[in-house]
């Protein structure tokens, strides 16, 4: 699948489109086919790495995460075998902030809750 990924900390001109491997749902977890995502603040403070103490948690020499994207919007395309609250077809919209981003990718997986 196709995504917007960055491997190095720095401006937009750090962004490419890359052929990444898709994310494969865990039990409690969905992938959602994106339709739409948003770019916000905190899209660019981890493309920027500022503040610098947030590296500790995204990566003090490059990021951990190479998709960016908090907020989500878009159709179930897989269900865990734990997941209650959604089946494949279903719209859905969510952030992304606690479940590793990713909505910059033609599918993004997450967990249910979010």
């Amino acid at each position: 699948m196709n995504a917007i990924v960055y491997r190095r900390y720095g401006s937009p001109s750090m962004l490419h489109c890359e052929e990444i491997a898709k994310p494969t749902p865990g039990p409690g977890d969905v992938l959602v086919r994106v339709h739409a995502s948003s770019l916000n603040a905190a899209d660019l403070e981890y493309l920027h790495g500022t503040p610098f103490v947030a590296r500790m948690g995204s990566g003090l020499l490059r990021p951990r995460r190479r998709v960016l994207g908090f907020d989500v919007s878009g159709t179930v395309v897989e269900a865990g075998a734990d997941v209650t609250r959604f089946v494949p077809g279903d719209t859905v919209r969510g952030d992304l902030t606690e479940c590793g981003f990713g909505a910059f990718a033609e599918v993004a997986g997450t967990r249910e809750e979010a």
